[in-house]
């Protein structure tokens, strides 16, 4: 097997398999990255046996056809270092692959093709087809919002909950959650919940670059597997069942409070300076067409913002773990954003003002 391209050609395919390979395995050939030539096309693949990314790049004339299995960091980090611009020849023979790259020269260990695990083969029984930029809004709105090791081995990962022609992405940590909804373009009739796992999301989320390109999504019993022109996501689902979100978005949060975004988003980051360095408390008092906040710490230092408010509320304190709201202001894109409260100790529902396709939800704090 041989093949031959510009440094920052094979550097990219490389960058998007690389993160999938885990630095400790338990087979030695899942820290190898499977590298295939075949008809004048470069195929990459990595997988930790939860994930499998697969990246492929054309290749000129030249390309002798053949597979193996080469170390993944060794060959990104050498890819990495080598100087813009280079050209890169890639040459196997035996259990050896030689690098080679202007006056450089690397041999590296290979070890068979045949060793290397292959994701079992999904079978869609759902397919439909998303336009890339909607897909990476709804996992960037949402993905932050995930749980990190809950014992609710559910909350780990992110919903994606068709309906006919709408896709939903919803995560929550039991303490905030975060929605998202896009059109699909052929959709109808779909109707499947499945929870990918937090590190297939993150994969997912670093493989997505926007723009009109169209994903085919394939949903199979315990995979989902995203198609891109130049690249293929497989990723197991979590066997679980994802709680009742719909019964969480407060219903009768009739005390609207509709502020610029940015001013709030720097009033609250002023104010988390001087909170409880544990709890991450601040306080929100609304009052007709103002709205202060408020901290203090154990050291009994202080701090307070007045922000100007579109509200009619009169007279009501809520609280609230500020880091929680910062992240909510952060998915959302609105110049104004509406905060819904009903009272001091129910859920406040945050969203932009001009929509309700990107929704979410804190929990309270006492403070």
């Amino acid at each position: 097997m041989r093949f031959s391209l510009q440094r920052e050609a094979l550097l990219k395919p490389l960058a998007q398999v690389v993160n999938v390979v885990e630095r400790r395995q338990t087979l030695p050939v899942l820290a190898n990255l499977l590298v295939q030539v075949n008809a004048g096309v470069l195929s990459l693949t990595g997988t930790d046996l939860e994930v499998e990314m697969i990246a492929r790049t054309g290749l000129e004339a030249d390309a002798e056809d053949g597979e193996t299995t080469i170390p993944a960091r060794k060959l990104f980090d050498i890819v990495r270092a080598l100087p813009d611009g280079s050209r890169i020849t890639v040459t196997v023979s035996g259990d050896k692959a030689v690098v080679q790259a202007g006056r450089s020269r690397f041999s590296l260990a290979t070890l068979p093709a045949n060793d290397f695990p292959s994701v079992d083969e999904v079978d869609a029984t759902e397919r439909a087809s998303v336009p890339e930029a909607a897909l990476k809004e709804l996992i960037d709105r949402t993905a932050f919002a995930m749980a990190q090791q809950d014992v609710r081995y559910y909350l780990n990962g992110l919903l994606f909950d068709l309906r006919g022609d709408i896709l939903r992405c919803v995560a929550t940590d039991g303490h905030r959650l975060a929605l998202c909804e896009a059109g699909l373009a052929d959709g109808a009739g779909l109707k499947r919940q499945i929870i990918v796992p937090r590190k297939g999301v993150q994969e997912l989320q670093r493989l997505l670059e926007g723009g009109e390109r169209v994903l085919e999504l394939q949903l199979g019993r315990s995979h989902i597997r995203v198609t891109r022109d130049d690249a293929t996501f497989t990723s197991k689902l979590i066997d679980g069942k994802f709680p009742d979100y719909e019964a969480v978005v407060p219903i009768g949060a009739d005390k609207l409070v509709t502020l610029d975004r940015e001013v709030l988003r720097a009033a609250l980051q002023r104010v988390a300076i001087l909170s409880n360095e544990k709890y991450r408390g601040v306080r929100l008092e609304v009052t007709p067409n103002q709205l202060q906040i408020s901290s203090h710490n154990p050291e009994q230092e202080e701090a307070q913002e007045e922000v100007e408010a579109e509200t009619k509320v009169d007279d009501l304190t809520i609280g609230f773990n500020v880091t929680y709201l910062l992240d909510a202001l952060s998915a959302l894109r609105d110049e104004k954003v509406v905060l819904a409260l009903r009272d001091a100790n129910s859920s406040a529902l945050l969203r932009e003002a001009s929509n309700e396709r990107s929704r979410h939800v804190v929990m309270p704090l006492r403070l």
